[in-house]
């Protein structure tokens, strides 16, 4: 079961890269100066580098500025929903998003830990997976230390605040945010699986 699931992440993966050299063909690349300029509005709620204050706005710093870009696209054309980044990326230009995209994959994220209790349950998750319940291993596309695939628009997930990356998987669990390989991933988790996975990212460095 192992070897078929990181098959079918790494299948889509390369289909990913594909995807990803395609659409960055000839594209404007970005200036982190100039997105430093224009990060004001963010900083509001993601903090001044991109490193937020609370787990209800997700960490900016040392992400990938490839999954930067195609998120705040997504929240553009309305693919994926937020009311308040809807309306804040809405006016934003392809040179705007890129612009802050590189900026923040500029910047260092902040440390955090992993609570103690969750440690054995969440590093099981995330390195090996559990075949018994058809979860993947978040390691097989995020790699072991959390560092995602840039080329692949796989994110950064190492340093996110845990209460941030729980609701992200039970949206991914109940349908609510769309993904076909995180909505597999997701469906068979339990709330404990959830919590103990998401504490384990956040001790990630």
């Amino acid at each position: 079961m192992k070897s078929l699931l990181t098959a079918i992440a790494l299948t889509v993966a390369s289909a990913a890269v594909t995807a990803a050299e395609s659409a960055t063909k000839n594209a404007y690349v970005g200036d982190a100066d100039q997105g430093k300029s224009k990060s004001a509005t963010c900083s509001a709620c993601h903090g001044s580098e991109g490193n937020s204050a609370a787990a209800d706005y997700p960490k900016l710093a040392g992400q990938h500025a490839s999954y930067l870009a195609s998120t705040l696209r997504a929240y553009r054309d309305g693919s994926r929903e937020n009311a308040i980044m809807a309306g804040l990326a809405a006016v934003l230009s392809d040179e705007d998003i890129a612009d802050l995209s590189v900026y923040y994959a500029t910047q260092s994220v902040s440390s955090g830990a992993v609570q103690p209790d969750l440690l054995e349950r969440g590093e099981q998750l995330y390195r090996f997976g559990d075949s018994e319940k058809g979860i993947s291993a978040c390691a097989a596309c995020h790699g072991p230390t959390g560092a995602g695939l840039a080329s692949a628009v796989f994110p950064s997930l190492k340093g996110q605040w845990a209460g941030y990356s729980e609701t992200q998987l039970r949206s991914f669990r109940d349908g609510l945010r769309m993904n076909v390989m995180m909505n597999g991933v997701a469906k068979n988790m339990s709330d404990a699986d959830i919590e103990a996975v998401s504490s384990y990212v956040e001790g990630l460095k």
